[in-house]
């Protein structure tokens, strides 16, 4: 089981961490992947962390402003969110795959959690 946390409201500009945190399967082999959904709006992929951290890929709209680390003694991923725009609101999903990081493919997915940035 996945559960995202750490959305809320943050002014333009501003910055947020979400995590992930992991129960009941250890997510320590599995890619883990960042997407999100815009209100009104299909699912997107976020970024991508490998399994064991070295290698991260994001898309373009968030390359340069968001982080993807994870800490698998404590089963959890993270999301540094830096220079929010307005754009970036979305609920944000976190999910994990086997096999190699990508953008597709993935098996289990958690709960979103909410970010809305403000003009």
């Amino acid at each position: 089981q996945l559960q995202a946390s750490g959305g809320g409201l943050v002014q333009a500009g501003g910055s947020l961490r979400l995590s992930c945190a992991a129960s009941g399967r250890t997510f320590s082999s599995y890619a883990m992947g960042w997407f999100r959904q815009p209100p009104g709006k299909e699912r997107e992929f976020v970024g991508v962390i490998s399994w064991n951290g070295g290698t991260t890929y994001y898309a373009d709209s968030v390359r340069g402003r968001f982080t993807i680390s994870r800490d698998n003694d404590r089963n959890t991923v993270y999301l540094q969110m830096n220079s929010l725009k307005p754009e970036d609101t979305a609920v944000y999903y976190c999910a994990a795959k086997v096999g190699v990081a990508g953008t597709q493919g993935y098996e289990y997915w958690g709960q979103g959690t909410l970010v809305t940035v403000s003009s």
